[in-house]
């Protein structure tokens, strides 16, 4: 009877030289190491591994959106669509995260929470670059990033860039849409404000979505991405909710309150009340 494994073929490289492996090529040493509890609480672990993960997520979807940016800004909307698929792919993954983190029972954090002082989610800078980029804009939320000087220098810098959605608007005025010059032009640090004429603009290519075709489009991927990020704020307040219930943040928020806040805010006010006045 054969033994039960598989022989090595002869091409397979087993001599190797420092530098130039695997493990070298991805860092490994240095990002295994970076999980560093504090205390001898088994979940730590695990809530630390949760966290970093979705920072690479992340860093990933932050590259993406601005890259997508980069091409509406060169008119190269149809291009960018590629993007999207894989910012919807990357959305996934940060929303089911929070399935293996939602097996930590209450009595599991209470344990350890102590140990995170201050620190808090809501400190993330790329979570923040992500909703400036997407568009919400608020200077205050820079303020835990006073400290840290390069940090505070890029996040300056996205707020008073024109967003994913600005620069949208912006095309579509180029493109013959009847955008005014208050909304291409305006301050970009300051949030959106809901446009009639952008409304009636958006309108326009949806009732006639097929001679508009790729505008209309980009304008449903842009749904999608929005969509996909208010499941994963309305996930990451039903898993504080339910290991924390109503406790305060450790941030200094009022928790789940708080985060229930952010469910009201939009990105793309017009792509979702533009619904509200289709005709058939």
């Amino acid at each position: 009877m054969s033994e039960n494994r598989r022989e090595l073929e002869a091409g397979i490289h087993v001599e190797l030289r420092q530098g130039s492996t695997y493990g070298d090529y991805l860092a490994l040493p240095e990002l295994l190491a970076a999980q560093r509890p504090v205390t001898r609480e088994h979940d730590e672990l695990l809530f630390i591994i949760q966290h970093q993960t979705s920072e690479l997520w992340m860093k990933l979807m932050l590259h993406e959106l601005d890259m997508a940016v980069t091409l509406v800004k060169a008119d190269r909307l149809a291009e960018s669509f590629k993007i999207f698929a894989r910012v919807a792919h990357i959305q996934r993954m940060l929303f089911e995260q929070w399935a293996v983190l939602e097996t930590m029972t209450p009595i599991d954090y209470l344990r350890f929470r102590d140990a995170l002082g201050k620190a808090s989610g809501f400190q993330s800078y790329q979570y923040r670059a992500i909703e400036f980029v997407l568009g919400n804009k608020d200077a205050s939320t820079l303020g835990p990033h006073k400290h840290e000087p390069v940090i505070i220098a890029e996040l300056t810098d996205r707020l008073h860039r024109p967003s994913l959605y600005d620069e949208f608007l912006r095309y579509l005025a180029r493109h013959g849409h009847d955008i005014p010059e208050t909304v291409t032009a305006r301050d970009f640090s300051q949030p959106y404000q809901k446009s009639d004429a952008v409304l009636e603009a958006v309108r326009r290519i949806y009732q006639d979505s097929s001679s508009h075709w790729t505008a209309y489009d980009m304008c449903e991927k842009l749904v999608d991405t929005e969509e996909r990020f208010q499941l994963w704020r309305f996930r990451h307040m039903t898993t504080v909710k339910r290991i924390i219930g109503f406790r305060p943040g450790t941030g200094g928020s009022s928790g789940v309150g708080f985060l229930k806040k952010a469910l009201d805010l939009s990105f793309f006010p017009e792509l979702w009340e533009v619904r509200t006045s289709l005709t058939p």
